[in-house]
């Protein structure tokens, strides 16, 4: 190791001591070591080899010891035992402006945040609120510098990019040279992360250059990164880029069905129009050199001798031949939804009230809400004590006696504990109309035990539902591993709803794994997990995730009738 990779390592063993509380003396003398190292003029070799690197001022013998052991080895053994007490992440925190080892060694001692997508999903759910030294300004002060750091990363959540997509959006479909606009991409497909923003409009040829420049004007844009006749590339002040094609109108269908893909889908659409003696291009569907008209995407469909496939299902894994069968699923749409599950109230880390979460509801034509505090081990998120749980019911019949067209059911996310067993005795389990399992602790677990664990929970005659299955948190925390097979194998069997977690943070259960619950007559629950009356708005991005797995109203429990609905959940105890 040389001086500059010794010094490095140093400052991150101080880092690591002021994580694990050590004294400022020691802490100190380690950056103060590092700096000294960096000044000196000789080589690190020269300077242990004339013995001087004891005499330097800040080099005290504790830590020449360090810089020798570096110097021979290559490695610190300190360092190498203090990596080993913390994850590899954790340093993505001090990315945060304004967040020291103080603030990060609270957040990863109370509430085990060990990353970036954790912290933010904890401030969601406003979990730093009641933290020492910390409160609701220092929370919404880390999520803009969460946000910052998210600016310079590849990709984006789908929430982030459809807010900045709508913005561009809005401009073009209220300009007066647009004839028609939309959104294409991986966000038209509801992919779950977003690299860029792809945007389709149709434009006259003259005024293309006007358009084009009215677009780099708009604020929430911080440059131009390439700009032509029919394409500019801009970055936005958010940090994720787009591209807008301006096009003729009657090349607008098929620019946006080029667009939308994804790449596999259009190379099958591809080779199906050269079978029927066609080409299909961004450009146009050609017979020869003559375009055929097309007025939108669904008469290209059409002259390929196919039904519409919803931008969702554009993914070649099995629509076209689907679609040649008739065989394309109904795709459920928010609408289908009768009730809302899995929502936290201020009984735990939820903001809202019962009474507020109900009117929400009932103000959007609900016919039932399902409230799920965090029971007992989760006391990181205030979780529920048990006498508690009697003091919420009894304000739960207080407002179901006030509906005849309402009704709130009384649940609550249960934490799996490390055997699978439930966090709470049976006793108190049956008190619940229904129960969501969750694992929220001991993440990290082989697939051997997260399998053994998981189907324990689903096999509970307790678990109504199995809440976000895997743990992940997209761009921030890989699910822990799991047979999915044999976890739905057990929930087939069982009769266990499964959750697809409509958060976009989560979007768990995976899209990709929809179908083969679906397959297996497994029910299916897209609940927002909601800790705030903004966060129900999250279940159009579980609708999203929803129809990219095939899912139909009827593979969706909460489509229920609150009739059928209590039914089910009588029949489950």
């Amino acid at each position: 190791m040389d001086k500059k990779e010794i010094a490095e390592a140093l400052e991150e063993i101080a880092l690591f001591l002021e994580l694990r509380g050590e004294n400022a003396f020691k802490v100190r003398a380690h950056n103060t070591a590092a700096r000294a190292l960096v000044s000196a003029e000789e080589t690190v070799a020269d300077l242990i080899a004339s013995g001087g690197l004891r005499k330097i001022n800040g080099i005290g013998d504790g830590t020449a010891k360090k810089i020798e052991e570096m110097a021979a080895t290559g490695r610190s053994s300190l360092l190498d035992k203090l990596r080993a007490e913390f994850p590899e992440t954790i340093f993505e925190l001090f990315r945060i402006p304004g967040l020291g080892p103080k603030k990060i060694k609270v957040l990863h001692d109370q509430l085990k945040i060990s990353d970036l997508g954790e912290l933010e999903y904890a401030c969601r759910e406003n979990r730093l609120v009641e933290l020492e030294g910390f409160g609701l300004a220092t929370q919404n002060k880390i999520l803009s510098g969460i946000n910052f750091v998210r600016q310079q990363s590849g990709r984006h959540l789908i929430h982030q990019a459809e807010a900045a997509a709508a913005e561009l959006l809005a401009f073009l479909e209220n300009h007066p040279k647009i004839a028609r606009a939309a959104v294409a991409g991986s966000i038209r497909r509801r992919r779950e992360t977003v690299k860029d923003i792809d945007l389709v409009a149709s434009c006259p040829r003259a005024a293309r250059q006007a358009v084009t420049e009215e677009f780099c004007e708009l604020p929430n844009i911080a440059e131009t990164l390439g700009s032509g006749e029919t394409k500019t590339t801009v970055r936005l002040t958010t940090g994720i880029s787009a591209d807008l094609r301006l096009v003729a109108d009657d090349q607008f269908p098929s620019t946006l069905l080029h667009f939308t893909g994804s790449k596999e889908h259009n190379i099958a659409m591809r080779q199906r129009a050269i079978k029927a003696g066609l080409k299909l291009s961004e450009y146009g569907l050609f017979k020869g050199d003559t375009v055929l008209k097309t007025k939108d995407e669904a008469a290209i469909f059409a002259k390929l001798d196919l039904p519409f496939i919803e931008p969702e299902l554009r993914e070649d894994r099995g629509e076209i031949e689907a679609a040649e069968k008739g065989s394309l699923p109904q795709l459920i749409t928010l609408g289908d939804l009768r009730g809302i599950l899995h929502v936290h109230s201020v009984y735990s880390d939820g903001t809202n009230t019962l009474a507020e979460l109900t009117e929400w509801c009932r103000e959007h034509k609900y016919e039932y809400l399902g409230i799920c505090d965090h029971s007992v081990s989760a006391s990181y998120a205030g979780g529920l004590k048990i006498e508690d749980i009697d003091k919420q019911h009894e304000e739960i019949d207080r407002l179901n006696e006030q509906f005849d067209d309402f009704t709130i059911f009384k649940g609550i996310e249960s934490d799996i504990l490390w055997d699978g067993e439930l966090d709470y005795p049976d006793t108190i389990l049956e008190k619940f109309d229904f129960v969501v399992a969750s694992v929220h602790s001991r993440l990290s677990m082989t697939e051997e035990e997260a399998t053994r664990r998981i189907t324990a929970a689903i096999t509970n005659p307790h678990t109504t539902i199995l809440g976000h299955p895997t743990g992940r948190l997209l761009l921030a925390r890989e699910g822990y591993p799991l047979d999915m097979k044999a976890v739905l194998d057990a929930a087939a069997e069982s009769g266990t709803t499964i959750e697809l977690n409509a958060s976009p943070h989560r979007l768990d259960l995976d899209w990709r794994h929809l179908r083969a619950a679906q397959e297996r007559g497994i029910r299916i629950a897209i609940n927002p997990d909601a800790h705030s009356l903004r966060g129900l708005d999250d279940l159009r991005f579980g609708i999203g995730a929803a129809r990219k797995g095939w899912l139909r109203a009827e593979d969706v429990i909460n489509t229920l009738s609150q009739e059928q609905f209590a039914e089910h959940l009588k029949s489950r105890r």
